[in-house]
C-alpha cells in the first residue's frame, strides 16, 4: 500500500485511552493518524478541507452521536471507509451502522491486531476508490483482452460499412446479442433502429405475425393492423435470435424476404419493402440441423455469409479479472451502493471456474454478490459453494491427493456412529449441537496450525475474513 500517498486515519472517541491505544498502535505501524474527542472537531476539519483515508468512530458520545455523524459525513465523502466502534453491542446499533454506510462494525472491547487488520483493509479499499472505477460510460459494453475476442472485435471493425447479412454462433450466455448491437452500432445503419426478436420465445402460432404484422380481421383477436418486426426495424437492424429454433414453414418465409427482399403481412395483399440489415445468431448446430431436416439448407447458405463465431468464457479466461470488475462496478450503480471489490483468492477461483452459462452468469454472480457479500472486499468464502467447489474432474491439488477416501472414511465412520448414539438416547437439537462441535474443532485446528493469524486461517479453510471472525464470536471461541 503506498504510505506516502495516504492522508491520515482519523480516530473519534471520547474515551482518552482508547483514542491514545489507536494512536500508538496505528504510528508503529507506520500509518498516519490524527485523534479527535468528537463529533464537532471531525465536521470542522471537513469543513476546512481536510479529509481522512478512514473515519474511525465511537457511536455514543457526549454531545453527539456516531449514526448522525455517520450520515453527515457519507455525505460529504461517500466513497470514505468508516469504522463504528461501541460498547453497546446490540443488533440495532449494527444494523444502523452498517445500512448508514459503515464499511464495518467494531464491538469494544476490541483485539488491537484485529482493529488494525479492518483498518488496513479499509484504507486499501479507500486507496482503490480513488482510481477511477472500471464500467464507466467511456468503458464500451463488450470487453475483452483475450485473442479469441480480439478476433471478433477485428470482424466487426472489418464489417462497419457493410451491410451483409451475419451469422453469430456460441453458447448461451456468451454475448450474441452484445455482438449483434455492436455491428449495428458500427454500420451504416446506426442511426436507424435495433429491433431484436428471440424466436426461440414466441409461440410458434403467433410467431409469423410477431415478424411480418397482420392486417385487421387476419384472424381471430385481429382487430386492428399490427406491424410486425421487419418493419419496425426499416433502415436499421432485425437481429433473430435463436434463428435454429424457427419453424420450418416460417423458415420458408424468411427464406423469401431476404431472397426478393419483399414480404407480406398476415392476411395482406401488398407487398411491403424490407429494408431492414438482418443479423442472426444460435447456440446450436445448424449444419446438424440441416442434416437432420429441420432446417433449410437454403436457407442456412443465405445466413451464413458471414459467421462470427463468439468463444465460452472458459476460452478467454484471461477477461475474467476485468469483466468481474466491470459487473461488479455497474452492479453497484444500478443498486446505489458502494462498488465492491474481490480479493486475488476469490478472483482466482472465478478465473478457474468454467462458467456453463459464460458471461451472463458471471454478471448474475456479480450481482448476487453485491447484495449478499457482507463487505467491501469479497472473499473466497463469500463466494456460492458451486463455485467454490472444486470442477468435477479437475486433478486435485497436491495436498488434497494425500487424503484419500479411506482417510475420510476414518472419521466419518466414528462421527456416524455418534451420531446414532445420540439418536437412539432421544437427544433432540442435535443438528446445532454436532455443527457447533465440528465447526469450533475446525476454526481452533485452523487457528493453531496458522499460530493465531486469523486471514491465514480463513484462507486454508475456504472462507472469507469476516466469516470466521463471526463464527468465532457465535461459537464463543474469542476468549
Amino acid at each position: 500500500m503506498p504510505r506516502t500517498a495516504m492522508h491520515p486515519i482519523w480516530i473519534v472517541d471520547d474515551d482518552q485511552s482508547i483514542r491514545f491505544v489507536l494512536e500508538r498502535a496505528l504510528e508503529r505501524s507506520d500509518l498516519p493518524v490524527r485523534a479527535f474527542t468528537g463529533p464537532d472537531e471531525v465536521l470542522a476539519a471537513l469543513q476546512a478541507g481536510e479529509t481522512p483515508q478512514v473515519l474511525v468512530s465511537d457511536i455514543r458520545m457526549p454531545g453527539g452521536n456516531g449514526l448522525a455523524l455517520l450520515a453527515e459525513v457519507k455525505r460529504r465523502l461517500p466513497l470514505l471507509p468508516v469504522i463504528v466502534m461501541t460498547a453497546y453491542t446490540d443488533l440495532d446499533s449494527a444494523v444502523g451502522a452498517l445500512q448508514g454506510g459503515a464499511f464495518e462494525y467494531l464491538p469494544k472491547p476490541f483485539d488491537i491486531s484485529r482493529a488494525l487488520d479492518l483498518i488496513r483493509r479499509a484504507a486499501d479499499e479507500s486507496l482503490r476508490a480513488a482510481t477511477p472505477p472500471p464500467g464507466s460510460p467511456d468503458i464500451p459494453q463488450m470487453l475483452g483482452q483475450a485473442p479469441a475476442m480480439q478476433d471478433v472485435f477485428r470482424a466487426i471493425g472489418r464489417l462497419s460499412l457493410s451491410h451483409t447479412t451475419v451469422l453469430i454462433t456460441g453458447e448461451s450466455g456468451s454475448g450474441k446479442e452484445l455482438v449483434a448491437h455492436a455491428l449495428h452500432r458500427h454500420s451504416p445503419r446506426a442511426s436507424g433502429p435495433f429491433i431484436a426478436i428471440n424466436t426461440a420465445a414466441v409461440p410458434r402460432e403467433l410467431l409469423e405475425s410477431e415478424l411480418f404484422g397482420h392486417e385487421r380481421g387476419a384472424f381471430t383477436g385481429a382487430q386492428a393492423t399490427r406491424r410486425g418486426r421487419f418493419e419496425q426495424a426499416a433502415g436499421g437492424t432485425l437481429f433473430l435470435d435463436e434463428i435454429g429454433d424457427m419453424p420450418l414453414e416460417l423458415q420458408t418465409r424468411l427464406l423469401r424476404v431476404l431472397s426478393d427482399g419483399h414480404f407480406y403481412r398476415v392476411g395482406g395483399q401488398e407487398p411491403l419493402k424490407a429494408d431492414a440489415r438482418v443479423i442472426t445468431a444460435t447456440h446450436q448446430n445448424l449444419e446438424q440441423l440441416v442434416r437432420e431436416g429441420h432446417f433449410r439448407e437454403d436457407l442456412y447458405h443465405r445466413l451464413n455469409v458471414i459467421r462470427l463465431r463468439l468463444p465460452p468464457l472458459r476460452e478467454r479466461r484471461e477477461d475474467i479479472p476485468m469483466l468481474t470488475s466491470y459487473f461488479l462496478a455497474r452492479s453497484a450503480r444500478e443498486l446505489g451502493v458502494e462498488t465492491k471489490h474481490i480479493s486475488e483468492a476469490a478472483l482466482a477461483r472465478l478465473s478457474a471456474f468454467d462458467f456453463p452459462g459464460n458471461v451472463r452468469q458471471l454478471e448474475n454472480l456479480c450481482r448476487w454478490l453485491t447484495v449478499m457479500a457482507p463487505a467491501q472486499t469479497i472473499e473466497l468464502g463469500d463466494l456460492p459453494p458451486d463455485v467454490v467447489a472444486p470442477a468435477l474432474g479437475h486433478p486435485a491439488s497436491e495436498g488434497s491427493a494425500q487424503i484419500d477416501s479411506a482417510t475420510t472414511a476414518h472419521w466419518l465412520e466414528p462421527l456416524a456412529e455418534e451420531v446414532r448414539l445420540r439418536l437412539q438416547a432421544g437427544e433432540s437439537d442435535l443438528w446445532r449441537t454436532l455443527g457447533n462441535l465440528f465447526e469450533t474443532q475446525l476454526l481452533r485446528t485452523a487457528l493453531a496450525l496458522t499460530d493465531g493469524h486469523r486471514a491465514e486461517a480463513a484462507h486454508r479453510l475456504g472462507m472469507g475474513r469476516n466469516t470466521l471472525t463471526r463464527k468465532i464470536q457465535e461459537l464463543g471461541l474469542d476468549d
